[in-house]
């Protein structure tokens, strides 16, 4: 439907249109399915019989629900019950086909007898072994194993800095186990343990001891009876590629992936056991786009499949050997497909409305050169625009649909997205280059974009918009601060705003990782973390701020920032916030629609009341409005 035959404009028929997540199965029951869904307005997890094509909502709570797995007969649907968005909670399950009829209350309790906490990982084994992972700020990680028929569950691990479960193997004897005992969040460790005596099988850590630390990961054993092969990610080349490990007997296999014309794939890559493990699926990022591969371990020969260009957000290789894959791109609104060349999950509704492809730009910054995708709206510049900043840091913004940038375009803005030093996706020297200098090195990429902007014609100077969610909101709020001059407004959605009381007040595992940036704790290395708290630089901050942030939120909670806020009104800087009920961010679509329409109506207000003037220097004027009233990780 056009936006001229509907009363509701394009932006919000995006944030509207049903979306569905890639279909995770049953590796005993293929036929049955979870995925993720917003149809009926809020994000929950649904069941799918694909022999019947029936669909099932398994869960129905106010805020949402997207953790869940399937056991692996498809018997039984596992989610993680938290409360209102704050992540600390408990496993919960339901049969695939639903409770019997006139049954009350919530669903059974998965594992009685473990308190509630953030989730470390789930594991589900084909005898009804179950492997729990707890995070808490008393314990740090713990790891708890309960036997088919037993009434309660063991403790088999706990340290005290972060970790997880990696995978278990086929027949539950061996489990792997991701973690930072050697205090670098930022690079993982592999150990295997055998499940009946807790002895240790073998040992993978690349940090202890080496000037350069290179992380390793688990991506899953075999699925073959009694096969010892575990695939592993790890950084010895200086970016992500898998290899074998075979932890019986320490034999390690390298995988010489080459394309067609005898090239190795230049930036990360993945890969996933293919059923029968005889082969592999292969994932390939690169400069913010993907590709997909199978390769064969007995010939190693790596095959192209076929995929648009854009991103897969996920794929999976299916027992009758096609492989099920989430596509989009900036332009064109995301899908599951397959390779034999089919959609094979729609979500109800019509599609929604398209946006404006991506432009690649490529400018040289201090660290090396920096990527950022542009997108430029109807008519001639230069444009307003907004620096969209993604979250993270351990992330990277790609060639995908988004609906809030294309919100942005849509109302007469440019957006420009840089994958400054930090981001993944460009090898492990760029990812790990914020290291101690948090936040002031992204900030040095992002202006050297926004010179460019400027002075390609892209951008008009006096109407530049730093904007972003999670650490994009965190470099927002720094930003403004230590650049007071570049910006016009800015707009940060769930921030760090002071980052001292933030590390007091986050979850565990956001600890672990901020001792690795800052190469200690705020009593350690306090000169660090004040250069990089926004907090410090509140009083250089002269224009405008929007602030939304969620009362529920464990990663960049809220104490912290009702500091920052209480120092803008101190200082009488003109600023709004917008506090909601729920986490780091949102899992209702309505919830999603007001937020984007107060910061498009902060920025189109404030644009308006700032009594722009010709400004040749590139300063950004100041507004002069009234103050206003009102992920980690992404948003």
């Amino acid at each position: 439907m056009s936006e001229e035959k509907s009363a509701v404009p394009a932006w919000e028929q995006r944030f509207r249109a049903a979306r569905v997540s890639l279909p995770d199965w049953a590796e005993d029951a293929p036929a049955r399915a979870l995925y993720v869904s917003n149809a009926t307005g809020t994000y929950e997890v649904y069941a799918w019989d694909r022999a019947d094509d029936t669909h099932r909502r398994v869960t129905d709570r106010p805020n949402g629900t997207t953790d869940a797995e399937l056991s692996p007969d498809g018997a039984w649907v596992w989610w993680f019950d938290d409360h209102d968005g704050d992540e600390f909670g408990i496993w919960r399950r339901q049969p695939f086909a639903g409770r019997p009829d006139g049954a009350d209350g919530p669903d059974e309790e998965a594992v009685p007898g473990l308190a509630a906490s953030y989730s470390a990982g789930l594991a589900l084994g084909r005898d009804g072994t179950v492997v729990v992972g707890r995070s808490t700020d008393e314990d740090g990680t713990t790891l708890h194993l309960r036997r088919p028929g037993a009434a309660e569950a063991v403790e088999i691990y706990r340290h005290e800095e972060y970790g997880g479960i990696g995978d278990l193997s086929y027949d539950s004897t061996l489990l792997a186990i991701d973690h930072t005992e050697h205090g670098d969040a930022m690079h993982s460790a592999l150990r295997v343990v055998r499940l009946a005596d807790g002895t240790t099988v073998a040992e993978l850590d690349e940090v202890t001891g080496r000037a350069e630390p290179r992380g390793v990961a688990c991506l899953g054993f075999a699925p073959v009876e009694g096969d010892t092969r575990l695939l592993v990610a790890h950084q010895r080349s200086g970016r992500w590629e898998p290899m074998l490990w075979d932890v019986a007997t320490g034999a390690e296999t390298a995988l010489e992936l080459r394309d067609e014309q005898g090239r190795e794939l230049p930036g990360d890559v993945s890969a996933q056991w293919r059923p029968g493990a005889r082969s592999l699926l292969v994932e390939h990022e690169y400069e913010a786009r993907s590709e997909l591969f199978s390769y064969s371990l007995d010939t190693g020969t790596l095959t192209r499949l076929e995929t648009p260009r854009g991103t897969v957000g996920g794929a999976t290789a299916r027992p009758d050997g096609t492989v099920e894959f989430l596509w989009s791109s900036a332009a064109e609104p995301s899908a599951v497909r397959s390779t034999a060349g089919t959609v094979v999950l729609r979500a109800p509704g019509p599609v929604p409305p398209g946006s404006v492809p991506v432009e690649d730009v490529w400018v040289e910054g201090p660290g090396g050169r920096v990527h950022a995708l542009v997108q430029r709206p109807a008519g001639q510049g230069p444009f307003p625009t907004v620096f969209d900043i993604h979250g993270g840091p351990t992330h990277h913004d790609s060639d995908s649909f988004a609906a809030g940038p294309a919100a942005w375009l849509d109302h007469g803005f440019a957006v420009v997205r840089v994958n400054y030093r930090g981001s993944t996706g460009y090898g492990q020297a760029w990812t790990d280059a914020l290291r101690e200098r948090v936040g002031l090195i992204e900030l040095e990429d992002i202006a050297a974009v926004r010179a460019w902007a400027v002075a390609s014609g892209l951008a008009d100077p006096e109407r530049l918009v730093l904007t972003g969610g999670s650490w994009g909101g965190y470099l927002t709020l720094l930003g403004l601060g230590v650049q007071p001059e570049l910006w016009t407004l800015g707009v940060a959605a769930v921030p760090v705003a002071d980052y001292l009381t933030a590390y007091d007040d986050e979850m565990e595992a956001l600890k672990s990782l901020d001792r690795t940036l800052f190469g200690g704790t705020p009593a350690e290395v306090p000169e660090r973390w004040t250069a990089s708290s926004p907090l410090t630089y509140v009083e250089r901050v002269r224009v405008p701020v929007y602030i939304s942030a969620g009362v529920n939120d464990p990663r960049c909670p809220i104490r912290q920032i009702e500091n920052y806020v209480e120092r803008l009104e101190g200082l009488g800087t003109p600023h709004e916030v917008y506090r909601y009920d729920a986490g780091h961010g949102s899992l209702v679509v309505e919830e999603r629609i007001k937020q984007l329409r107060l910061e498009i109506d902060f920025v189109r207000r404030h644009l308006a009341e700032a009594g722009v003037r010709q400004n040749p220097t590139g300063e950004a004027p100041v507004g002069d409005g009234p103050a206003g009233r009102v992920d980690r990780g992404t948003v």
